[in-house]
């Protein structure tokens, strides 16, 4: 087992050289839960040879369930998803675990309302949202806010795309939406309108709509160089995006067959966010979410906020009926990683330009 000292060692090294040593072209295998550019940066280090001795392997799944058991199985080594798994992963004893907080949602997720309905109407009638999924927390924690419980309601799974339908119909009283959804249901429903989405400060500072980035720890243990170069080199994507974004966003909008104007409305064109869309963390950010680097976090977020937010997403999965186990969130994440290479003196501040 490697000292601290030598990984700093071996981290600073990195960082003058440009990559961590390793056996060329070592293939590491990477999942993308869903076709989303929050969790592509890592293709944008593959395609501008940002991490040049390791082959990243990169799969998109549209399947975060069926992601998380291949990172489970060790069939991938990294994983992009939402972090509102990570409490899941603690229940279940799997060999996995966060590394790092990616980028808060700043606004892409809604709760849109049916013409003529209140808060107050809700009980008794049928709310949408995909269950164990951002969308049911955000629906959930409104639903509290206006002193309803889950059991008030009748929940219909669907996701954002699947609830068009039955909102349009009127059978759905409340749904949880993200673009280009939210704006067919406005146009076509009069009345209908958005009441509460994840931009909001008090939703923001809770930390946990959130995507992350997941490692298998047995991937981290025998091939900690490889673990700290992809993790650098997902930073790094992000840098050469912030200064060249709309080469990038183009880029992103080929690896995953979107349209290159939606990119620009989930990530945004000014090399850091979209209100409306997400927000995205550089490496000191996510570092002080962490806690391994001093300074206040994002959007409200406290310096070493992570294990509370996930301790806070577990509270709501049982409050939800998701889960039935109060979980260590500290059991959830690693960030050694990140600490790691904070002791080795890399550092990333980016700004919208």
């Amino acid at each position: 087992m490697r000292s601290v000292l030598k990984l700093a060692a071996a981290s600073a090294v990195a960082l003058s050289a440009g990559s961590l040593s390793a056996a060329a072209a070592e293939t590491v295998n990477v999942g993308v839960c869903v076709s989303w550019p929050g969790y592509a940066m890592l293709e944008v280090a593959k395609e501008k040879n940002l991490i040049p001795d390791y082959d990243l392997n990169i799969t998109i799944f549209e399947d975060p369930l069926g992601g998380h058991a291949a990172l489970a199985a060790g069939q991938l080594d990294v994983y992009g998803c939402t972090a509102d798994y990570t409490p899941l992963v603690v229940d279940r004893g799997t060999d996995v675990v966060n590394v790092a907080q990616l980028n808060p949602s700043y606004g892409v997720d809604h709760v849109i309302l049916a013409p003529d309905t209140e808060p107050a109407d809700l009980p008794g009638k049928k709310v949408s949202a995909p269950q164990a999924y951002i969308g049911q927390l955000l629906m959930g924690i409104w639903l509290d806010s206006e002193g309803i419980t889950p059991d008030q309601v009748e929940w219909v799974n669907l996701n954002a795309d699947e609830a068009v339908g039955p909102m349009m119909s009127g059978d759905l009283s409340a749904a949880y939406m993200y673009e280009p959804w939210i704006s067919k249901v406005l146009e076509a429903k009069p009345g209908a309108r958005s009441i509460v989405n994840t931009a909001d400060p008090e939703m923001l500072k809770t930390g946990i709509f959130m995507d992350a980035l997941y490692m298998n720890k047995n991937f981290i243990a025998n091939d900690r160089e490889a673990a700290l170069a992809v993790l650098k080199a997902r930073w790094e994507g992000l840098a050469y995006w912030n200064q060249h974004t709309e080469e990038t966003n183009k880029l992103l909008a080929s690896f995953l067959q979107w349209p290159e104007e939606d990119i620009g409305y989930v990530i945004g064109t000014n090399g850091k966010s979209f209100e409306g869309g997400i927000y995205m963390m550089d490496f000191d950010e996510s570092a002080r979410l962490c806690g391994v680097l001093d300074g206040e976090g994002p959007l409200g977020m406290a310096n070493g906020s992570m294990v509370d937010s996930i301790a806070m997403t577990n509270d709501w999965w049982i409050k939800l009926g998701l889960m039935e186990n109060k979980i260590d969130a500290s059991k959830g994440i690693d960030c050694s990683l990140m600490g790691d290479l904070v002791e080795a003196g890399y550092r990333q501040s980016l700004s919208a330009h």
